[in-house]
Formats: C-alpha cells, structure tokens, sequence
C-alpha cells in the first residue's frame, strides 16, 4: 500500500538505525520527546525503541486527547448522562475512563444511563434526528485535528434549527500545552518529534515559536515506523550542528500554513478559553477552545449550567507525571499489578494512544510488572 510498505522496510529501517549510530556522538545524549501517542505506539509497536543507540532516548509526551481530559470533566459528562438524562455520544475510549470513585462512561451505561459510542460527530447529528424528543449531547474532545469535525457539525445543526442536539466542548490546542511543558512545567528535553495529524491543520508555522524561543529543534512527523526514525535521525543532526529549526519530515501531508479551511471553519465556531485544566499539567492559559456565543444555542456547557470541579487522579497512579514527560509507565508501582487494559487506574492505560497502553499492548514490560 502506497505511503505504509515502504515506511516499514526492514532493510531501510536497518539503515536509518546505521544512520542514527553514527551521527549519535558517543560522549552526550539526546532526549527527544514525542508529543504526540499515536507516535509512542508506533515507537512500541515496531520496536524503534530497540533500534536507538544507549544515547538516544525518547521522552512521551501529553499528546493523548483522552489522557490528558481531567477527571473533573469526565465527571460532567457523568452527570449529563445520569442526572439530565441526556442520550451522551462518545468515542469508545472515553467509555472507560475512570472518574471519581472510579466511575466510568461505561459502568453508567451499564446501569442505565444512555450513553452510546460514535466513530463520528456525525453519528451523533444521525441519533439527534432520530430522537426528536430527546436532548442529545456530543462529548467532543481531542486537539486541533478533531476540532473541524466539531464545528462541521455546529454548523450543520444550526443550520438545520436542530434544537435537540448540544456539544460539550473539551478541545485542547497543541501549541499551549509544548509552551507549557517548557516553561511551568520545567520539561528538560533537547528536541520534539512533532504530532502529524494536528499539523495537518495547523501547519508547521506555529512550531516556530518555540525553536526561536527555547532553541529546540521540532521535527514534524509521520507515524509510520520509519517516518519516527527519520525525524530522530533529522533531530540528532540539528543538535549536533547546533540549529534549532523547524523540519517537515511529513511532506507528504503537511505543509507550512496547514488546512487553512478547516482552520477558517473552526476561529468561526471556536474561540480560545481563558484556561483550561489538563490532567498532569494543571491549568494551562489558552489551551483549549469554546463554543462563540454565535452557537450558544448547541453549548452544552450554557444548555445545562455544567460547573466543573476539580477532583484527584487516583492514589499512586503516575499518569500526571507519564504526561508531563517525568516518569515512564514502569515506574508507576500500579503498572501491571492494579492498573492493567481490563480494569484501568489511569487514563494513560485505556487510550489507544496512551503511553501506558502502549507499554502493555505490546508486551515487552508485561513480565517485568509481573
């Protein structure tokens, strides 16, 4: 298949891996994070992890929708299904989150609440037709790649006066979060592999900020297995001569100014909040958007009067400090032992791009948390 086989050649991930030993200078080390978990599963998955040099170490970052979604809004989402009686559509992964008490999507619907997974925001529009009589909310999350999708359907929903339909907003901006991990957070790394889906939309540009600012260098991504080598390998270099740029390893895709349609569709929706809270980085400044007063009809938040809470991640689960690049999933003491796929702690072991999850799923840790 065009664009996959040929970015998992063993032969040309053998000579990347040649490559990256020997630009690699022996005497330091490179800690480069990958913001994005889409890249941490492929770094497992394909076992590039194995292939880097003792020197070479990749850090995961925050880049999880699902992950970094505080627990204090899952409860919100809770209270939409249960308390209002709403039909709540989610993604799958969102379903077994675990709130406060260890309260899931899931463990609601088992006990009565409406609450059904989507693969779409359009599914959801399909099931407010479908119901004219009952209100039918969308708990919308992810970065700025799933925002457009979002607003889409705004649009639709107002257009079509569908009184029934609301969206609960949780989309969180990409750019906020690095500024973040950089300065209140204290993330000591020397480069980023940058997400490729959310570039997509949002263009390298905004990359540039932070290697004029921090002098990182931020290589753009694919997730294939050889796009995560090439993008170390252009990292390593960019070190090594002492640049901090921004490289495009995903040209296939991306493009400086990104989907400037989407990125039109969603300023007209969306506006920036004044601060958002996220699981293991606290509250960030302009990290995540809100429904324009223009779509107040469809803000669940406004429709409900939805008052969000602060509340704990669960006792001696380290997915705040997974997120924030501080620990790795084998230092968690649940890892394995309480916290596994069937019965999740943290969100960082329920989502398919959770650093834990990716960990776990391909098994090479799964003897040592025995």
């Amino acid at each position: 298949m065009k664009f996959v086989d040929e970015f998992r050649d063993q032969a040309l991930a053998m000579g990347l891996a040649a490559a990256i030993a020997r630009e690699a200078v022996p005497a330091r080390r490179y800690s480069i994070m990958e913001f994005c978990g889409g890249h941490t599963h492929a770094i497992f998955r394909y076992g590039v992890h194995d292939l880097m040099p003792e020197n070479v170490g990749f850090v995961h970052g925050p880049g999880c929708p699902v992950c970094v979604l505080p627990i204090g809004r899952i409860d919100n989402a809770l209270e939409l299904a249960e308390e209002h009686g709403v039909i709540l559509c989610s993604y799958g992964d969102m379903l077994r989150v675990p709130a406060s008490k260890r309260r899931s999507l899931l463990k609601a619907k088992a006990e009565g609440a409406d609450v059904r997974m989507v693969y779409s925001v359009d599914d959801a529009l399909r099931i407010a037709r479908g119901n004219p009589s009952r209100e039918v909310v969308f708990f919308a999350i992810g970065f700025e790649t799933t925002t457009p999708p979002t607003a889409v359907a705004l649009r639709t929903a107002k257009a079509e006066g569908l009184k029934n339909f609301s969206v609960f907003c949780n989309h969180v901006l990409t750019p906020a979060a690095l500024n973040h991990l950089l300065t209140a957070a204290g993330l000591d790394v020397d480069a980023f592999i940058g997400p490729s889906h959310v570039s997509s939309v949002i263009g390298s540009r905004p990359y540039e900020y932070f290697t004029e600012t921090f002098h990182r260098p931020v290589v753009i991504a694919g997730f294939e297995p050889l796009d995560v080598m090439q993008a170390a390998l252009m990292a390593i270099r960019q070190l090594n001569e002492g640049r901090a740029e921004v490289e495009n390893q995903y040209i296939r895709v991306v493009t400086r100014d990104g989907n400037r349609k989407a990125r039109t569709i969603v300023d007209e929706v969306f506006e920036r909040r004044e601060g958002f809270e996220w699981r293991g980085l606290g509250a960030v400044p302009d990290s995540a958007l809100r429904i324009r007063d223009s779509y107040a009809a469809f803000d669940a938040e406004k429709r409900f009067s939805i008052v969000t809470r602060s509340a704990p991640d669960a006792k001696s689960c380290e997915c705040a400090e997974i997120l924030r690049g501080a620990k790795k999933p084998v230092d968690c003491k649940l890892f394995g032992k309480g916290c596994t796929p069937d019965s999740p702690v943290g969100s960082c072991m329920v989502s398919s791009e959770g650093a834990c999850a990716a960990y776990w799923t391909y098994g090479r840790f799964r003897q040592e948390a025995a």
